[in-house]
């Protein structure tokens, strides 16, 4: 009796075991019914009918599909390794269980098939700078592809795009040139700026230069002009004030030709061997001369008086 009550107690709990399931937040439950699909059991406590029904869980979070590496040929024969990443989730768990075998093994291929196709359809520079254009080109395909199996595609990541060794190394040996070629467009051209800049300032130095230099000519010539003008004026009001003073003075012919003898004197007295006398002179020495013989003639008229 009593191992009648342990069979039953173990019958109880298998029975307990096959028909009380708890599905997790993350999960669903897909329940069949003799091998037919019946409901589609949510987070929580739920009974099934054991020995007749079957629960199926389904992860429905956001999961990451690894492609693997694989050679693609470019648009222009260019050999490159591609790999990718692939995020997607369960939308229709019912699809996602009866309308593809093995899913992982689905979309692997399938991201690695449209993967060729779209590197395959670019040139060498155009894939390796057009990452988001892949990426956006893949997800497309792969989401509208994998829509049947109840699994949405939210994102693709390409890993890497591996050229050949020699090909990276001619890339490499281009950029240095490019770089050189813009060193050496900057460096001309600072040279170029330097130079200009160096002209001007020459060019700035001379004009100042000129400007400062005829600025002093400017300033000597209207010193030497009002010199000349001050000593013009002087002498000019000397002449006035002598004339004026000989006017005011009322001189003889006496006077003039005493001057006048005085004058010849100095002039004697140089180095030069000829004089030049003016016009007038010769009148005024006429004068003289005449003076001269009146002042005889009154001498000698003086001493024969006596003798009379």
């Amino acid at each position: 009796m009593i191992w009648l009550w342990i069979a039953l107690a173990i019958l109880a709990l298998i029975v307990i075991s096959k028909s009380v399931y708890v599905i997790r937040q993350y999960e669903r439950g897909v329940v069949e019914t003799f091998g037919k699909y019946t409901r589609t059991a949510q987070p929580g406590l739920t009974l099934v009918i054991p020995f007749f029904q079957n629960l199926i869980r389904v992860d429905v979070r956001e999961t990451v599909l690894d492609v693997a590496p694989q050679e693609v040929i470019t648009k222009d024969n260019a050999m490159v390794t591609v790999d990718a990443v692939v995020y997607y989730e369960v939308t229709d768990p019912v699809k996602r269980i009866y309308n593809v075998t093995d899913f992982r093994m689905a979309a692997i291929k399938l991201a690695q098939t449209n993967l060729r196709n779209i590197v395959g359809d670019m040139e060498l520079d155009e894939a390796l700078t057009s990452r988001e254009i892949i990426n956006s080109q893949l997800r497309q395909v792969l989401d509208d592809a994998t829509d049947k199996w109840g699994v949405r595609v939210t994102r693709v990541e390409l890993q890497a795009i591996e050229p050949p060794r020699d090909i990276v190394e001619a890339m490499s040996r281009q950029m240095k040139a490019e770089r050189d070629k813009r060193a050496m467009i900057l460096e001309a051209e600072g040279t170029r700026q330097s130079a200009i800049l160096t002209a001007e300032g020459n060019k700035q130095a001379r004009v100042l230069e000129a400007e400062g230099e005829a600025e002093a000519i400017r300033k000597v010539a209207d010193a030497q002009k009002y010199r000349e003008i001050a000593v013009a004026e002087g002498q000019a009001q000397a002449i006035r004030t002598v004339f004026a003073g000989i006017h005011d003075g009322g001189p003889t012919h006496d006077l003039l030709a005493y001057k006048y003898l005085e004058a010849l004197q100095s002039i004697a007295n140089g180095k030069a061997t000829k004089v030049f006398l003016p016009l007038e002179a010769t009148g005024i020495l006429a004068g003289i001369s005449a003076a001269g013989m009146a002042f005889r003639e009154t001498a000698e008229g003086g001493e024969e008086r006596p003798q009379a």
